[in-house]
């Protein structure tokens, strides 16, 4: 039988440690942790500050529908 790491059995107390001994790893964790929760809570409160939802960037050119001029002037004939 195998015993509980030490995380498991005292959460607090490890936390504490590994900001203290290992604080690089410790805070990349907490920091990373926040990206999921941000994605659901920004977007309503940006909402309500009066920032609303940018237009979508168009993802092709609007072809013109009329006859395109000749170029001419340019000497590379």
């Amino acid at each position: 039988m195998s015993a509980y790491p030490r995380f498991f059995s005292q959460p607090f107390r490890y936390l504490r440690w590994a900001a203290i001994e290992k604080p690089a790893i410790f805070y990349s964790i907490v920091i990373g942790s926040l990206g999921p929760v941000l994605v659901f809570t920004v977007p309503p409160i940006r909402t309500r500050l009066g920032d609303p939802k940018r237009p979508e960037i168009p993802l092709t050119y609007p072809v013109p529908t009329s006859p395109r001029k000749p170029l001419a002037g340019y000497d590379d004939e």
